[in-house]
């Protein structure tokens, strides 16, 4: 399917909503799966800003890594008259007996970053594969041979697997060549950091700390696997890497010990989705949405429909893009660099 350029979003992700072209009177429930992780942050400042800014109401839920939360989360959101709702699964699967309930009673859904394989609700993310693709190829430039590590996210989470997809999809004519050997793979429970460390830590051991690259599904656990190599001296001569942007990862990059953090501007894609979100709420459908198309890559091939937007991989080559978008401050993305990064001079 057609997919949204990162130039276009870059350009537009500043712009201030104004003139409301949405009914008013709305209530936009968004149920988030972990929201203390960074990024949901920037996105829920510029949904929050554009459903405010046209006279709508905007409540929100944390499941705080919890399936079963987030079950009664979505009720909750549903029950306080929600009339659209964004739904950030912690677990695509076990999220559906609350949105057979919401497609039930005529809520419109988004499948906000994540899949949700359910006919009523609209996807709404960053092209992930892509994101995989990006990860591989990048971390090859930087080696294209030796031993490989992958540490995935968690297993109940459907953009593991089209990471893993796209990673693999790069990587797999130089494994058949033998110039790449995987020599670790594992999945981090809640994507969490410390899990990430601890699964780098035992990939490490079982390998005498022979690893000479490592594809991170994100930032957070990049952050991991980078603490569990310095511990063992080999931070910055291992590419790592990960995606979302994180201020701490843009400035590992800077620093060298991160090699690519594939950037995936929250805010614009934040903007998608409320001002989708306000179609649907004001009684459009789905393929009304400016830029839908057709997605049916998930585990059980259900179609629905979906925007996917362009990431942008952020190497210490290009650092100014995310510093000129405003992402980042310099200070922040340089702090500690050294001389070979241009936009930290």
């Amino acid at each position: 399917m057609k997919k949204i350029s990162m130039a276009l979003l870059v350009a537009t992700a500043a712009a201030v909503f104004t003139g409301s072209v949405y009914a008013e009177g709305k209530v936009v429930g968004v149920s988030w799966k972990v929201f203390q992780e960074e990024r949901w942050k920037r996105d829920e400042a510029v949904i929050k800003k554009i459903v405010e800014a046209s006279g709508n109401k905007y409540i929100s839920a944390d499941a705080q890594g919890s399936a079963a939360k987030q079950l009664t989360d979505v009720e909750s959101l549903i029950s306080q008259g929600a009339d659209v709702l964004m739904i950030v699964p912690f677990d695509s699967e076990a999220i559906l007996p609350a949105v057979e309930k919401a497609s039930a009673e005529g809520i419109p859904m988004i499948a906000y970053d994540v899949q949700i394989e359910h006919k009523d609700s609209l996807y709404i993310t960053f092209d992930n594969v892509g994101v995989g693709r990006l990860i591989a190829k990048t971390v090859l430039e930087a080696k294209p041979e030796g031993n490989l590590a992958i540490i995935k996210g968690d297993p109940g989470d459907p953009n593991a697997t089209f990471l893993l997809n796209g990673m693999m999809e790069v990587a797999k004519p130089s494994i058949d060549s033998g110039k790449i050997k995987v020599v670790g793979e594992a999945a981090s429970d809640g994507w969490k950091p410390e899990n990430a460390q601890k699964n780098m830590e035992q990939i490490l051991t079982a390998n005498d700390n022979k690893v000479d690259l490592v594809f991170s599904q994100n930032d957070g656990m990049a952050g991991g696997v980078v603490a569990a190599l310095d511990a063992q001296g080999l931070s910055g001569s291992v590419p790592v890497g990960g995606q979302d942007g994180d201020l701490a990862a843009i400035n590992r990059v800077a620093r060298g010990t991160q090699t690519t953090s594939v950037w995936k501007d929250s805010r614009a894609l934040g903007k998608v989705a409320a001002e989708a979100a306000l179609l649907l709420a004001d009684g459009k459908k789905m393929t009304d949405v400016p830029g839908v198309g057709k997605f049916s890559d998930g585990k059980r091939g259900v179609e629905v429909n979906a925007i996917l937007l362009e990431p942008l991989a952020i190497t210490k080559g290009n650092i100014n893009v995310v510093i000129d978008a405003g992402w980042i401050s310099k200070d922040a993305a340089c702090e500690g660099a050294q001389g070979d990064v241009a936009a930290c001079k």
